[in-house]
């Protein structure tokens, strides 16, 4: 009989305590960044309107820097009393995770904290579109320029170029991921990532010079010494080295290398149209050849300008 009204009393006190952890747990169903300096948050039923905009509820702070506070400017209050919208004085950093405690919201409640991050599958995305358009290795940052100019005479060597250099990139962008995570830090050796990364590189070319050789010969005479400079390119290398420097996991270093790529395909088939054109146009003999060439190219940096700051996810 005593088991038995023991039972009954734990049972009864698990009922009574049960809706109270089920509310804390879910008192905030959903949570996401929305215009440049705007938190949404979505809570699983109406709270109390006076403590839902007051800005002394909430706590708001990027995870890397907890003590600086982030000054919350209004807090809108959606109309089912479900939701909230934090409005900062500043712009957001949406590629750091922001932390939020909410406090004081419910009588007797416990303060809840929650973390606000982009979506994984937009971050990705955003690494991809930066590294193709944002931050184009060759129009912004003026990386990679001897093969660039080297090979953008004509259309179907740039595309051939470019889809080697896409290829050798991803490849190379990978194995030195794996050297950097399993043999350079585990042991240290982190001062040796220059040479490894460039060994690593040359082991890649030299598979696709081999490769290329053998398949399509037109296309590797077309190459000319261009291939062999992909070594030494400014981009290969700095690829490794931004991936090293991030600590990018594999999903992100491969969208990090193909956008770069692809960055560098995009650039060098434009480049290509506009000199072919050039071949048939009225240019002043001071200008022919290599002059015209960096003043068109010149022309797409600034072009490409206009993509600066653009976020999409």
């Amino acid at each position: 009989m005593k088991k038995i009204m023991t039972r009954y009393t734990l049972t009864l006190l698990f009922l009574l305590v049960l809706p109270g952890l089920v509310w804390a747990q879910d008192l905030v169903t959903d949570k996401s960044f929305g215009a440049d300096n705007e938190i949404i948050i979505t809570f699983s039923q109406p709270v109390a309107p006076q403590a839902a905009v007051d800005s002394a509820t909430y706590t708001v702070y990027e995870e890397p820097d907890p003590d600086i506070r982030l000054q919350i400017k209004e807090i809108i209050l959606a109309e089912d009393e479900k939701g909230v919208s934090l409005i900062f004085s500043e712009p957001l950093n949406t590629t750091e995770s922001h932390v939020v405690t909410i406090a004081d919201l419910l009588p007797d409640e416990e303060p809840t904290t929650i973390i606000v991050t982009k979506s994984y599958l937009g971050y990705l995305i955003g690494i991809l579109l930066s590294a193709l358009l944002i931050n184009n290795f060759v129009f912004t940052k003026y990386l990679g320029l001897c093969v660039f100019f080297g090979t953008s005479k004509r259309k179907d060597t740039a595309k051939g170029m470019g889809f080697t250099f896409t290829i050798v990139m991803v490849v190379s962008a990978i194995m030195s991921w794996f050297f950097y995570q399993y043999i350079l830090t585990p042991f240290d050796l982190n001062f040796l990532q220059i040479v490894v990364f460039i060994g690593l590189v040359s082991l890649t070319v030299q598979a696709v010079d081999t490769i290329l050789r053998k398949v399509n010969p037109a296309l590797f005479n077309s190459f000319g010494v261009y291939l062999v400079l992909v070594i030494a390119n400014c981009v290969i290398i700095a690829v490794p080295l931004i991936l090293a420097d991030n600590e990018y996991n594999f999903l992100e270093t491969f969208m990090l290398s193909l956008g770069a790529g692809g960055g560098f395909l995009l650039a060098l088939y434009l480049m290509s149209s506009v000199r072919e054109r050039m071949d048939l146009a009225n240019i002043p003999p001071t200008f022919k050849g290599v002059p015209i060439a960096f003043i068109v190219a010149g022309q797409f940096a600034l072009a490409f300008l206009g993509f600066s700051g653009l976020q999409i996810f």
